[in-house]
């Protein structure tokens, strides 16, 4: 089934080209589900393509609407892409959607309150409990949701935690139906939030971990928090691009773990992945945003 889309927006010919079925302004094909998509990643047309991409390949129709932090000046794209494609939160707070999905931002150095859009994530996030169905949050969107709503504070970790890990089930729960209990997710951050830590929260429930990287997905219980802490949605190449980019920095950065083949970074990155970020994305469309399932 189609997404819908703003007309001219970079994914469109993108998500075409990969056979994905995009309906631009003026076209409609009965009543989508409105996902609202706070992006807060430094490439937001590499963001809205990635998770354009997984909204679109599911069986329901969607329509996305991008926001982004007003308080925050972006560095990595045009004012007029923003201006063109991007509504901010003043702009579509009387509404109310059926999804937001809150992305990742390289800010993890950074204590919450010293983010310099912080009260305007707040305030979103606040006003999500009244106005969305279900909140994805995602990486640091993850780390922010569950110190905002719950009072969990993010923990730096020894070594980056970068490359492409395995992770299990825990137990049965909706958001991970069908998914192979072994299936592997891109990670990419300097800090954490601890197992013992989450599980003092009699109000969310952990869905699933990894050996390696420690708790990946946790939600309320009710279903309408979903928080993900790996980056199911991005690229074959996004690792790639972010090593080669540290190392031409001169930064301290090791290889991807499980990535490249055979390890060498001049051999192609293995996509190992992607059907889960379909299938995680589809299962939280159908189940949590339509559904508002209890997990």
């Amino acid at each position: 089934m189609p997404i819908k889309l703003p007309y001219n927006l970079p994914a469109v010919e993108t998500l075409q080209g990969e056979h994905i079925t995009v309906l631009t302004d003026g076209v409609t094909a009965g009543t989508p589900l409105r996902i609202l998509l706070l992006n807060i990643m430094p490439k937001k047309i590499e963001t809205e393509t990635q998770f354009a991409r997984l909204l679109g390949n599911t069986p329901l129709d969607v329509e996305l609407q991008l926001i982004r932090t007003k308080s925050h000046q972006s560095k990595n794209v045009s004012e007029e892409h923003l201006l063109s494609f991007y509504k901010t939160f003043e702009d579509i707070e009387e509404e109310c959607f059926d999804g937001l999905i809150i992305t990742g931002a390289p800010v993890e150095h950074l204590a919450f309150e010293d983010v310099d859009y912080w009260q305007e994530l707040c305030e979103i996030m606040e006003w999500s409990k009244t106005h969305v169905r279900s909140v994805m949050h995602v990486c640091w969107g993850a780390q922010a949701g569950l110190y905002y709503h719950y009072g969990i504070q993010k923990q730096e970790v020894p070594a980056k935690l970068f490359g492409v890990f395995p992770h299990i089930v825990e137990g049965e729960n909706l958001l991970f139906k069908g998914f192979d209990n072994g299936f592997m997710v891109p990670q990419s951050r300097h800090t954490t939030v601890l197992r013992e830590d989450i599980e003092k929260v009699d109000e969310v429930s952990i869905l699933s971990s990894s050996e390696k990287t420690g708790v990946y997905a946790v939600a309320s219980k009710d279903g309408r928090l979903i928080f993900v802490t790996g980056h199911c949605e991005y690229d074959a190449d996004t690792l790639k691009n972010e090593y080669l980019r540290d190392v031409g920095l001169g930064k301290p950065i090791e290889i991807p773990e499980n990535y490249f083949q055979n390890d060498d970074p001049s051999l192609p990155p293995i996509l190992s992945w992607r059907k889960h970020a379909f299938l995680l994305y589809a299962n939280w469309l159908n189940y949590f945003v339509c559904a508002e399932a209890l997990v």
